[in-house]
């Protein structure tokens, strides 16, 4: 009887999220529900020659930038698949419950930090560590895909609806014997303030308002958090740096908690694991599981991520002596985890099964021995020596378990699964792209400023049925039609590629590389004049353009798709793409040069 209860709850709010896509989703507004097997519905797709010109290219004043900085990163030849989104859910892993081929930086993952990406190596050629990413494209026979998102059937069977949040304990820095007991209050309040919306969600008050997710529960939480992480960071910073904590503000709205309905979460062919964050500790001399790529996986191009248990949620207070170097030595565990993580994927496929544990882990292991001791010893001059940090020393690969505590949820989010890396309603064989272009462009009206160092940025929305589509973008379009883009995926000529074309924003704030929602440092220019907004600067403005070989039989049949969320169903319209800026100051300024000057560069 109580299951009842429940489904019949969360068909409500799944009625209200459809609600949202017939009224708002612009041209992607029919709501179909397709049996699976059957071919995609017609009205998701749409032939290029049907779609107007509307791409509008400012014409360049004087004073304007017209140059153009091209950079190669390749097209994931090193086959760098996850489903973090490190920019809009950072300390959230597989929070994107669908996957994204990554470009650039090769040690990102959903607990990077600044400085372990500035560590890193990379796939472009010019070294340039910053990290572009986008959710795949897929190839299913049994194509099911609909036009405005959200399919009730898709929906249940990704699970229960649950609020999540990015984990604010294991993302802190040391924190002050002074500024303890504050900072464990408002811990205990950010668990509060989830439970409270999750309770919202579970009751589903006033389930005939479109708005509701958004309006009653995801805007208060957000704004409760602002208030609750700014008097954590103030209070850390009256006696230690003050942390930057903005980018852990946003929550979201995820189904599938635990794999779905009560299930056991899917894991793909990785080793199960910890979660630095999560307080799990490594296998004590289990035999490792393999992992599609390594040899005798399951031969997909699966690349495990590296999970520790939490270091920095067992430190408790730090003494005012010991923060410094206790800053230090965490910063030194984030880079050891990205540079194991980076060796996982450049040496995929070497050495026999236990070779990540004795190569990669064995190793990471004992550096984190080291590191740990030393932070024990520099809290035991001035206070009581912390006991038993060394059983934190042992790391897994990423594992289900991807809930965060202390106001980042314990949902535990599924994994990508197979040779395919697929989840629940992401299927089928992912399409490499033929070409990913990246390109950095002028203004139309003034010359570009430097972007700021670690500046993320996300363009579209992969989330436009629940969200509205106030910053979803229409990005779908054939090579040699690119002054046409639609919000439908396209069919096109023979000998024409399809294509996706991400224009992220051209104008910075000129204070802030990141913001609470990952969108009000940035905006886009007038899209008829070029102009930044009042208080923006205009930026080199990022475009990523990908183009795919996919056949036009598949084409007419219907039978690419895009991965998403559960509830968007392959949404066309929830196209969207991340970046995260690690260009060194040196290569930032020969793109400003090159812009500004109206040259083509790269």
């Amino acid at each position: 009887m109580t299951h009842r209860v429940v489904d019949r709850r969360k068909f409500r709010l799944i009625a209200s999220l459809s609600a949202v896509a017939v009224v708002a989703a612009g041209t992607a507004t029919v709501a179909l529900a397709a049996k699976d097997g059957d071919p995609a519905p017609a009205s998701a797709f749409v032939r290029i020659e049907q779609v107007g010109k509307n791409v509008v290219n400012p014409k360049v004043q004087q004073g304007g930038t017209s140059g153009v900085f091209t950079v190669d990163c390749g097209t994931n030849e090193k086959g760098k698949f996850s489903a973090d989104n490190p920019v809009a859910q950072p300390g959230l892993p597989h929070g994107a419950q669908h996957v994204h081929d990554f470009v650039g930086n090769l040690s990102i993952s959903a607990e990077s930090t600044d400085e372990s990406l500035e560590d890193s190596e990379t796939t472009c050629k010019n070294g340039d560590k910053s990290s572009y990413f986008w959710p795949v494209v897929r190839i299913n026979p049994k194509a099911n895909v609909n036009s405005s998102g959200s399919s009730p059937d898709k929906v249940k069977e990704a699970g229960t609806p649950h609020v999540t949040c990015p984990s604010v304990k294991d993302r802190l820095p040391a924190v002050p014997q002074q500024a303890s007991g504050e900072v464990d209050r408002n811990l205990e309040l950010l668990d509060k303030q989830l439970k409270e919306a999750n309770d919202r969600v579970a009751r589903n008050e006033n389930p005939g308002d479109p708005n509701f997710v958004n309006n009653a529960i995801l805007g208060p939480l957000r704004s409760k958090r602002v208030a609750t992480l700014d008097r954590m960071a103030i209070a850390i910073g009256r006696s230690a740096p003050k942390p930057n904590l903005t980018s852990l503000v946003d929550c979201e709205l995820f189904f599938g908690g635990h794999g779905g309905n009560g299930q056991a979460p899917r894991k793909f062919s990785g080793q199960p694991g910890g979660s630095e964050g999560h307080g799990e500790h490594g296998d004590h001399g289990q035999a490792p599981r393999k992992f599609a790529g390594q040899p005798g996986g399951s031969g997909g191009d699966a690349t495990p991520t590296v999970k520790c248990p939490s270091v920095r949620g067992a430190l408790g207070a730090v003494p005012d002596q010991a923060i410094a170097e206790v800053d230090r030595n965490l910063a030194l565990l984030d880079k050891q985890i990205a540079e194991a993580n980076q060796r996982i994927v450049t040496t995929k496929g070497q050495g026999g099964p236990n070779f990540v544990n004795n190569a990669i882990l064995g190793p990471l292991k004992d550096k984190r021995v080291a590191t740990i001791d030393r932070m024990a010893i520099a809290i035991g001059r001035n206070a009581q020596k912390p006991q038993g940090l060394e059983s934190l020393a042992p790391c897994k690969l990423s594992t289900d378990n991807a809930g965060g505590n202390n106001g980042g949820g314990d949902a535990g989010l599924a994994v990508p699964a197979g040779p395919n890396l697929e989840l629940v309603g992401n299927v089928g064989k992912i399409v490499r792209p033929a070409q990913a272009k990246i390109e950095y462009r002028g203004n139309a009206t003034s010359k570009v400023t430097a972007m700021p160092k670690f500046l993320k940025m996300v363009v579209g929305d992969a989330k436009p049925t629940s969200r509205g589509p106030a910053n979803a973008r229409a990005t779908w379009t054939c090579s040699g039609f690119e002054d046409r883009l639609s919000d439908k995926y396209v069919i096109c000529p023979n000998g024409s590629k399809v294509m996706r074309v991400h224009d992220f924003a051209g104008c910075w704030d000129g204070k802030n590389a990141d913001s609470a929602n990952h969108r009000d440092h940035v905006a886009f220019a007038d899209k008829k004049t070029g102009a930044c907004p009042k208080g923006f600067k205009a930026i080199p403005q990022l475009r990523i353009s990908i183009s795919y070989d996919i056949a036009r039989d598949v084409q007419e049949k219907g039978q690419y798709q895009l991965d998403a969320f559960p509830e968007e169903n392959h949404n066309p319209f929830s196209d969207h793409n991340d970046f995260a800026n690690v260009n060194s100051d040196q290569t930032m300024a020969q793109i400003v040069k090159c812009v500004n000057e109206g040259r083509r560069c790269g």
